[in-house]
């Protein structure tokens, strides 16, 4: 397989109920997350069609659906689901996902916590 293009999305946001702890599950909190696709757009630059490449708006849509549904203790297992629902999408053999949480219960100052999944479609 030759080198594959890259869509990437940048600071999506939605409200999740995240977190190990009781009150992150009652409170909640935004969490951001970044998405590449790796993707082959030669078809789509040659078409100039969206049916020929990853529908970036759908994939954020299904990201921020994942980010607001079912609660998960760690942003680990929310980015891994973000990623297979991302590999899921026609067109997409690769990604990396990063979940940030920048309100994350650490009793010092940070500016964001974040971890990045990166998963590639298994070959049939």
């Amino acid at each position: 397989m030759g080198e594959l293009d890259e869509i990437t999305l940048r600071g999506l946001r939605a409200f999740g109920y995240h977190g190990v702890y009781p009150h992150e599950r009652r409170e909640g909190q935004v969490f951001v997350v970044d998405l590449t696709l790796f993707v082959d757009t030669r078809a789509a630059a040659a078409s100039d069609d969206v049916a020929d490449t990853a529908h970036y708006g759908d994939v954020a849509v299904a990201a921020t659906e994942i980010i607001a549904g079912e609660p998960v203790n760690l942003i680990e297992t929310l980015g891994a689901r973000i990623a297979e629902r991302a590999l899921s999408f026609t067109g997409v053999r690769a990604v990396a996902v990063t979940v940030h949480k920048p309100d994350a219960p650490i009793t010092v100052p940070f500016e964001d916590v974040t971890v990045t999944i990166r998963r590639e479609r298994e070959s049939a």
